[in-house]
């Protein structure tokens, strides 16, 4: 899957495993903030993505709060963390 492809795919999850109805993937900007003043999702919304980014990637995530906040600040760190995670499980 190309950098791309990674960043498209987060971005349909964001959507729709938060039933985000009035936005669409591609008007989500690829470094923007998740959260607070960004797209303005919230904890539970990170549990709801999280589980659906680790099915759909098959990567898991930290136990360290502060870790996990990084890694789910945009799509671009997300798309980081799984570029990374599956480099070590293909290995």
């Amino acid at each position: 899957m190309t950098r791309e492809e990674t960043e498209s795919k987060i971005k349909e999850l964001i959507v729709g495993s938060l039933d985000l109805e009035d936005l669409r993937p591609e008007d989500i900007e690829t470094g923007a903030p998740l959260f607070g003043e960004g797209l303005g999702l919230d904890s539970i919304d990170a549990l709801e993505l999280g589980m659906a980014i680790k099915k759909a990637f098959g990567v898991s995530f930290s136990k360290n709060p502060a870790e996990n906040r990084q890694i789910f600040r945009s799509v671009k760190s997300l798309a980081d963390f799984i570029e990374a995670n599956a480099a070590k499980e293909t290995k």
